[in-house]
């Protein structure tokens, strides 16, 4: 059933008062993004876009709803600009502006019809399918290995903030210790230096 003229426009401003983020983390809710963002603009919706190619552990992808054209603007020069945190840590989300082909719950569009039939071997269309056809295949492949690729660069990142969160709690654990027993006013005793300076 086709959408009406005012339906389909009031899709499209939802669209463009939509931004899509990619690279979230898995563990990332609704309630997590709402918050991050809730500090920069006003959130009106989240939707979490499924994913079909290989859904355990990778990275979330989201459509999040702005009140104005100009807060999803804003958000997407602000992710382009700074770390974008989620959970304590930075993450390397992406944002850019949403399109019509993201949402899979669009009207369908006035006056477009969509037709399709079935080809024959002899019909010269036949190839461009089956090129079509090889050349997904191929696509599919190359996903698989950049996706195999980006959660080895998100397992090295993790370990990278891990060890550093690691040295930071060695390091207050060492000034707590220094002044809990006394080591600071001892050394500033005997250097004579005013423990307020020390």
């Amino acid at each position: 059933m086709a959408a009406s003229a005012e339906e389909y426009a009031a899709f499209e401003e939802r669209v463009r008062r939509t931004v899509y983020m990619d690279n979230l983390s898995p563990q990332v809710t609704e309630n997590v993004l709402k918050a991050a963002l809730d500090q920069f603009v006003n959130v009106v919706n989240v939707q979490f876009i499924p994913n079909y190619i290989n859904p355990q552990s990778l990275p979330r992808a989201a459509l999040v709803e702005m009140e104005t054209l100009n807060q999803a603007s804003a958000i997407i020069a602000e992710i382009a600009d700074s770390p974008f945190m989620v959970l304590g840590m930075p993450r390397p989300v992406r944002a850019c502006a949403a399109e019509v082909e993201m949402f899979d719950s669009r009207p369908k569009k006035p006056g477009r019809k969509i037709t399709y039939k079935w080809l024959d071997h002899e019909d010269p269309d036949f190839e461009v399918a089956r090129k079509i056809k090889v050349l997904t295949r191929k696509h599919a492949a190359e996903t698989e290995f950049l996706l195999n690729h980006q959660l080895k660069e998100e397992e090295n990142l993790a370990n990278q903030q891990l060890e550093t969160l690691k040295a930071h709690y060695k390091k207050y654990e060492l000034i707590d210790g220094v002044l809990s027993d006394n080591t600071a006013k001892k050394l500033a005793d005997r250097y004579r230096i005013p423990l307020s300076d020390a």
